[in-house]
């Protein structure tokens, strides 16, 4: 692969620490969310996931939409991203919670969401390694 991008950022402390990226623009007080034993009080390591996904497969949904002369614009992605415990270990889950405009039938609106899903980016990274649900909304 030739980077056109790479994000740099450094977490100090875990879960209950800070996330800051090289450019100043996130910088983010760290919480456990009480679900697993933390105050809450910060942003989780699950949280910028779903944010992240959700912005970049709405992005690919625009692409894809603007190929097929498809007008997404007013398409929204909501990720959730879910950890719990497998084996020894934890594991992680996806849904994404895909409204697209009401101009945009059902077959195609399926079709433009399985086309983004082969070109998003983070859809590549998690595909054979953590299950990933679309959800048409």
């Amino acid at each position: 692969m030739d980077a056109l991008y790479t994000a740099v950022a450094t977490a100090t402390h875990g879960r209950d620490g800070r996330a800051v990226a090289s450019d100043g623009k996130l910088d983010v007080q760290l919480a456990s969310p009480r679900e697993l034993g933390g105050n809450g009080e910060g942003t989780n390591p699950e949280q910028l996931f779903a944010a992240g996904y959700a912005a970049c497969f709405a992005s690919a949904l625009g692409a894809v939409g603007r190929q097929a002369k498809i007008d997404v614009s007013d398409a929204a992605v909501t990720g959730e991203v879910s950890i719990g415990k497998e084996g020894v270990g934890f594991a992680l889950a996806v849904t994404l919670r895909i409204e697209l405009p009401e101009s945009v039938d059902e077959e195609t609106g399926r079709k433009l969401v399985e086309q983004a899903h082969q070109v998003c980016p983070y859809s590549n990274a998690t595909r054979g390694n953590i299950p990933v649900d679309l959800v048409i909304e």
